[in-house]
């Protein structure tokens, strides 16, 4: 009956989908700010997550003996007052009659009423509370983490925000028929026993919270998570191995992307550099051939190794050739190597 009127709370109030129904009263006060709950996920047919209370709070899986310094501010939130009608065919029906364990024979609905009256908000300040955290660890060998972090379905999430009752509150449920031209028909006449259920709880009970997930990182650092987007968890150490040969990866992709670049600018310089002479159909006696020309030679004659073209073997190629000409030099050398075709008329053209 609890549970039934806490999720009517949350679905009637809303909160963008982070407020949480309490879903027992005998666990009502582990809800309270900075309170720890384990977030675990049903299973692959539920979306919805189950969240579990503990008896700890934030600071007892802190490392130190300091007190956390966020405050926590309340105000009223409303004036809750509800009535409503279940159809025992539901799935929330049967969920009423099972924990309540109202006689439904002859029954169709269930009535339930909820009187909360006033109830106020209690929220951590999350200013505060994020510059704290900046200089604080978590304690790893606390039996709570140790659990969780064994769990990979596991996630450590701090209340951040209660809902609270502030007064004496009560619960009733009836069980009747539906009528046409009002919203039960009571059969009086016949009065079975057990039709009606009715609980009491006292003030200050919460009914509602909402959290924040934790990101623990390797070093006991840790995050809030202050938005949906990010999720909490741990940061394991095949994770944080994947990040860096992930780096690793990228920055290798980046080198052979720029040897890539070079070798292909290094390409089109050549195809500029030929391109006249190729367009001019110029052969090796237009040049070196005439008199008072530069000589073209086979510089193995004169024991001079093979080695790079000075025009198309400076780049990434390495175009080695054993011709060159000694009327030319270059850097105090007293030849250059050029192949005999195109480059060396190519090179003298240019000289000219």
């Amino acid at each position: 009956m609890f549970a039934a009127a806490t999720k009517s709370f949350v679905k009637q109030v809303g909160d963008g989908g982070r407020l949480v129904p309490v879903p027992s009263l005998s666990e009502a006060d582990k809800y309270q700010p900075l309170s720890l709950v384990v977030k675990k996920k049903r299973c692959f047919l539920f979306p919805r997550y189950k969240f579990t209370s503990t008896p700890f709070t934030l600071k007892d899986i802190l490392l130190g003996d300091r007190e956390i310094s966020a405050g926590v501010s309340s105000y009223q939130l409303l004036n809750y007052e509800d009535e409503s009608d279940v159809s025992l065919y539901g799935r929330r029906g049967n969920h009423i009659v099972n924990d309540v364990g109202i006689n439904v024979t002859g029954s169709d609905s269930v009535a339930v009423k909820a009187s909360f009256g006033v109830v106020t908000k209690h929220e951590v300040e999350v200013s505060t509370l994020l510059k704290e955290i900046t200089t604080r660890k978590i304690n790893f060998d606390h039996s709570l983490v140790r659990q969780s972090r064994s769990s990979r379905k596991a996630v450590l999430c701090v209340v951040m925000e209660s809902i609270r009752t502030t007064r004496q509150c009560s619960l009733s449920v009836h069980a009747g028929i539906r009528g046409e031209s009002m919203r039960f028909h009571f059969m009086d006449e016949q009065n079975p026993r057990g039709r009606d259920k009715a609980i009491v709880f006292p003030a200050h009970t919460t009914i509602a919270f909402s959290v924040f997930e934790l990101f623990i990182y390797l070093d006991g650092a840790f995050d809030l998570c202050v938005t949906s987007v990010s999720k909490g968890g741990f940061e394991m150490e095949e994770t944080a191995t994947f990040a860096l040969l992930y780096r690793l990866r990228n920055i290798l992709f980046e080198r052979n992307r720029r040897v890539m670049d070079a070798i292909s600018r290094s390409q089109l310089y050549l195809d500029d550099l030929f391109s006249d002479y190729y367009d001019k159909s110029l052969s090796m006696s237009d040049i070196s051939l005439k008199e008072g020309t530069h000589i073209r030679v086979n510089l193995l004659n004169h024991n001079i190794p093979k080695g790079p073209c000075i025009l198309c073997g400076m780049g990434s190629f390495k175009r080695e050739t054993v011709y060159g000409c000694f009327q030319c030099s270059v850097d105090g050398q007293k030849y250059v190597r050029l192949h005999a075709v195109p480059c060396f008329d190519v090179w003298h053209k240019r000289m000219k």
